[in-house]
Formats: C-alpha cells, sequence, structure tokens
C-alpha cells in the first residue's frame, strides 16, 4: 500500500509539526509511483486538467498572487490535508512562487514570519522566493491573513 504522505525524495519538505509536502517545477512530472493526490499550482494561466485533484493560484511568474487571501486559504486547507494525503506545491520553475508558497506554508505552521525566507532556503532549495516582494510578503504574513 502507498504511504498516504511523501517519503523522503527530491522537493519534499518537512515542515515543524512533521507534515509533509512536496515543491516541484512543472517541468518535472511525476511517475505513477511518484503523484500527489493534490496538487496546487501557481500559475499565470491555468494549468488544465490533472489527473489528480488540483487547485489553480492565478499568479503571474516574478509577482505576487492575484488575490492572495484566497490564495493563504488555499495552502491553509492543502497545509490541513497534507497530514493524511500526498500535496505538492508546483510553479513553472520550482523556486519563487513554490518557495513563497511553501514559506506560506510554514508560517502557517509555526514558522515566525520573519524566519520564513531562511528556513525555505535552508528546507527545500537555497535560491527560493526570488523576488524582493515575496520577501516582503512573508515577513509581514499573520496566521490570522485571509
Amino acid at each position: 500500500m502507498e504511504p498516504a504522505t511523501w517519503p523522503d525524495g527530491p522537493g519534499v519538505v518537512q515542515l515543524p509539526s512533521g507534515r509533509r509536502v512536496r515543491g516541484r517545477p512543472f517541468g518535472r512530472t511525476p511517475g505513477d509511483d511518484d503523484r500527489p493526490d493534490l496538487g496546487i499550482y501557481l500559475a499565470g494561466r491555468d494549468p488544465g486538467p490533472q489527473p489528480w485533484d488540483h487547485r489553480w493560484i492565478p499568479w503571474r511568474d516574478f509577482w505576487l498572487p492575484a488575490d492572495r487571501g484566497a490564495c493563504v486559504e488555499v495552502l491553509r486547507d492543502a497545509l490541513g490535508r497534507s497530514g493524511s494525503i500526498r500535496v505538492e506545491v508546483a510553479c513553472r520553475g520550482g523556486r519563487g512562487r513554490t518557495g513563497a508558497a511553501l514559506g506560506i506554508m510554514a508560517i502557517l505552521d509555526g514558522v515566525d514570519p520573519g524566519e520564513a525566507q531562511g528556513w525555505v532556503r535552508r528546507h527545500y532549495d537555497r535560491r527560493a522566493i526570488e523576488t524582493p516582494w515575496q520577501r516582503r510578503w512573508l515577513r509581514r504574513m499573520e496566521v490570522g491573513d485571509d
């Protein structure tokens, strides 16, 4: 039987609570044994149908999500579900938007907003969270944000 959450592997991040989420670039398509149960896709355009449950967050490359409150709610829901299913977060390159989304999830899971960028860079990708406005959004994030 397949594990309910991610085993160790590329892009898998263990959050402070022990929940695991995978970040990846769109270009690296999962194999049959590596498929998510829920994908959160950060893109300027709808990524179209997927063979698993997914949510699209409208988010242009190098910018912030079109609706930050809605983005936080989708990520909050995904974080809650990540304790029992495989959740992945992906954007085109797998660094900027994906890193920022993982940072929001880390904050929602207890990481201090001022430490979120460093936390994501240590645990996911040393170049994650690419723009000043993405970094500023994380620093100013409050758990109660909608």
